[in-house]
């Protein structure tokens, strides 16, 4: 349906405006909280890589030292 009067134009784009508001809202809400867990997933997960890597280059230069000192 095509809006035939002036009146008529203002008020579908005033519901076209109220609906983009309504989509940006529920984009706020859902979407980015979402993403939001998602971010603190992975930081858990690249603190675990962090300590692996840590403790592989404290193992390794455990043994190089022991293969220097002996």
């Amino acid at each position: 349906m095509t809006p035939t009067t002036t009146r008529e134009s203002i008020i579908s784009l005033e519901g076209h405006i109220t609906g983009l508001k309504r989509d940006v809202e529920n984009i706020k809400k859902n979407d980015l909280q979402h993403l939001h867990a998602d971010i603190d997933k992975l930081g858990g997960k690249i603190d675990k890589i962090y300590w692996v890597l840590l403790a592989t280059v404290g193992a390794v230069a455990l043994q190089l030292f022991n293969t220097f000192i002996a």
